[in-house]
């Protein structure tokens, strides 16, 4: 039976990274953000989210994100309104991509909010990611192109690290480039590949 590790980190914690590092080792990932945009392009998901929030976020019939993602973050009711609609779908996906790649003895399932989605509870085991909080900060800034209060909004709706940390299995520290290659390293040999 596959088993699922789960990888998580608030933002900015460089998750992408290590997920391109297991990818080099040949273990199949799933970035649930990337298919939960594919997914939010579904005519029945995007039924669903004008029904919710209305169609002033909506260009014609595209989906602006960035009205949708205004409204989400600054209001918790709405953001849990937007989560009732994505997770279903995302889970039911991946639990298809799961038999697609049943002949690996681990897939990696990376979602930045892996606890509060309650999709943790899928996972076998599970590593988070960290950095320093300033450092997250400039990350984000740099490649959202985006303000220090838009970043700190996300990380404020996110899981601190320490809630994370405590239900892990694994901590890397994602700050040295070398240092979380040898981290990756050290869990894959315990990983037995």
């Amino acid at each position: 039976m596959t088993k699922i590790i789960g990888l998580t980190g608030g933002i900015g914690s460089g998750k992408t990274t290590i997920a391109n590092l297991f990818r080099e080792a040949n273990i199949p990932v799933y970035i649930a953000d990337d298919e939960a945009r594919k997914i939010m392009q579904l005519p029945e998901i995007i039924q669903e989210i004008k029904n919710t929030f209305g169609s002033e976020i909506f260009d014609d019939t595209i989906l602006n994100r960035e009205k949708l993602s205004q409204i989400v973050f600054n209001d918790p009711e709405k953001l849990k309104l937007l989560n009732a609609i994505i997770h279903p779908a995302v889970r039911k996906h991946f639990q298809n991509w799961v038999l697609n790649h049943k002949k690996y003895s681990f897939v990696i399932y990376e979602a930045a909010i892996l606890f509060e989605s309650g999709s943790y509870k899928n996972c076998d085991l599970i590593i988070t990611v960290t950095a320093p909080i300033e450092t997250r900060i400039e990350r984000v800034i740099q490649r959202d192109k985006t303000t220090r209060e838009q970043v700190l909004k996300r990380i404020n709706a996110q899981w601190d690290d320490t809630q994370r940390i405590s239900k892990s299995d694994f901590v890397i520290v994602n700050i040295d480039p070398k240092t979380t290659k040898l981290e990756v390293g050290k869990i894959l040999k315990i990983l037995n590949i």
